[in-house]
């Protein structure tokens, strides 16, 4: 959960290739009997996602159940990961930064409360893989790329934590809401006995039909992120193969910064701003030079996912897709 967003999606169609029996949980916003047509409406666009990746449909169907969850109603959250030996938890980030504010984080602190205890709760229980974000990270009190004691040639690695008051006085809303949460959900983890592992995201690409804007709220401070050598982000296929990774490998633990491109050069800031509007005059000519754009030292790295993935890759886990 939330399996109706694009990583969701990437999910449900690698588990269910790999034989997995998925209960795909989305957040539902009716009751009653517009409820069950949000359960309806949610299962044929999976079962849609999935035909169009090329799965077998027909032989899926058994496999895959679609709950309609609450964030803030435990017991339907209990209901979905009920039986379930593992749990992929993840929120769908607004689009915009209109819809990213102070309510943000309390829906996600509140969903992350919810789920850790309902897996704590859950006697097949193996392990939850919790999706955060390289906001999380990179925030320093201060700025963004300084590490977490604020020295320049600091690198952010698993160990750093984006500072709570810096997010709240710059308005980090997304930043916020993914420590916070993280930060919950790793206190119940501790605190209940639950395995968990923590997967520290960049800015989602590559996933089709994903509408990418330049005001999604990951991007607030975005210079200062390319300033500071922390702009990252990760295709969409390469980030649900990590997941599978960190669920299935026995030896992964704690946190892990996961992305796949580091924005540190002009023209690498150029091909970032051209997603965001690839139908704009400037996505098909060639940019004029930037004069207020240098080559940026990355100071972000993610030895750990990949020594993870060279292990997963050359293990007994089977091949991922």
């Amino acid at each position: 959960m939330d399996a109706a967003g694009p990583l969701g999606h990437a999910l449900v169609d690698r588990l269910l290739r790999r034989g997995y029996t998925v209960h795909a949980a989305t957040y539902a916003s009716c009751g009653g009997d517009e409820r069950e047509e949000e359960e309806e409406e949610a299962a044929a666009a999976l079962l849609s996602h999935l035909s169009s990746c090329g799965g077998d449909v027909d032989a899926y169907r058994h496999r895959l159940k679609v709950f309609r969850a609450d964030p803030f109603d435990y017991h339907a959250i209990a209901d979905a990961v009920r039986g379930c030996a593992g749990v992929f938890c993840m929120f769908n980030t607004p689009d915009d930064q209109a819809q990213c504010d102070e309510s943000t984080v309390e829906t996600e602190v509140r969903a992350a409360h919810n789920v850790l205890e309902a897996c704590a709760q859950t006697d097949a229980m193996e392990r939850v893989v919790f999706t955060s974000s390289v906001t999380a990270v990179v925030w320093s009190g201060a700025g963004a790329g300084t590490g977490t004691h604020g020295h320049e040639e600091a690198v952010a690695d698993e160990k750093s934590w984006s500072d709570l008051a810096f997010c709240r006085k710059f308005k980090l809303w997304h930043a916020l809401a993914k420590t916070l949460s993280e930060k919950t959900a790793w206190a119940l983890a501790m605190d209940r006995g639950v395995d968990m592992v923590a997967i520290n995201a960049g800015l989602l690409t590559g996933a089709q039909g994903l509408r990418l804007t330049a005001a999604h709220p990951y991007l607030k401070g975005a210079p200062d992120m390319y300033d500071g050598g922390v702009l990252v982000t990760v295709d969409v296929d390469f980030l649900a193969d990590a997941h599978v990774a960190a669920y299935e490998s026995p030896t992964a633990y704690g946190r892990y910064l996961c992305f796949n491109n580091a924005v540190c050069r002009p023209e690498d800031a150029v091909k970032l701003a051209q997603m965001f509007s690839p139908a704009a005059p400037h996505a098909r000519s060639p940019p004029p030079p930037s004069d207020e754009l240098k080559v940026i030292p990355q100071r972000i790295q993610n030895k750990k996912l990949n020594k993870l993935m060279l292990e997963f890759a050359s293990g007994v886990y089977g091949e991922l897709d």
